[in-house]
């Protein structure tokens, strides 16, 4: 009599993919899934803070124009490369940093530095917009495409020149009697850019003594 093992190997194939996807899906998701906003016992600061509409939607405008294939957001753990000792961060990234993120933009490679802090490296808003219209102008010999289709340049009102236009000289200077000013998506790309702050104290990733303030 000729046993027939085809409902034996289709349990077995079944518990196989079932158990992987228990040991690969569902696991990291309950674990992960569970990671909450960390209060500093210390300051009462909350981190990470959830980012404001602006900043929302200037994350929708970084992943728009590609900025993830040239940036990443990751600072890599002490002994695994140098960017700690750049000053990307001042501790490495867990999962708990994204918690607020609905697409997490690790990023693909390094043409240009992690972004992951550069809302503290980088606080000023003019130097994020003079940046982003020419990074010739903040970062000579930079090889990052200047945006200034997110610009526009109009003449100057007769009540002057407008509060959030670019201070701009030399060879980057508009032509006289004009100005340069941030559009709606350059200033909520910059919002978003300068709500990438990673340097709160975390249980998982602590700050070192010395570099926390």
């Amino acid at each position: 009599m000729t046993m027939s093992y085809g409902p034996l190997l289709f349990l077995g194939i079944l518990l196989t993919l079932a158990s992987s996807w228990v040991g690969l899906v569902l696991m990291p998701h309950r674990q992960l899934g569970s990671l909450t906003q960390h209060t500093d016992t210390n300051t009462a600061a909350i981190f990470p803070a959830a980012r404001a509409g602006e900043a929302q939607q200037g994350a929708e405008h970084y992943r728009s124009l590609g900025c993830v294939y040239c940036h990443t957001q990751q600072v890599r753990p002490e002994g695994y490369g140098s960017d700690l000792e750049r000053g990307w961060g001042r501790r490495r990234t867990v999962s708990r940093d994204y918690i607020h993120d609905r697409t997490v933009m690790l990023g693909t490679m390094r043409t240009g530095p992690d972004l992951t802090n550069i809302g503290e490296r980088q606080s000023d808003a003019a130097w994020h917009y003079r940046h982003l219209y020419n990074p010739q102008i903040t970062s000579p010999g930079s090889i990052m495409p200047p945006h200034a289709f997110l610009f526009e340049t109009r003449a100057i009102g007769p009540s002057g020149r407008s509060t959030n236009a670019l201070v701009l000289e030399g060879a980057f200077a508009p032509p006289a009697g004009t100005e340069v000013v941030p559009t709606r998506r350059a200033e909520q790309l910059v919002a978003y850019l300068r709500s990438l702050k990673s340097s709160g104290d975390l249980p998982e990733a602590p700050v070192k003594k010395e570099e926390a303030k």
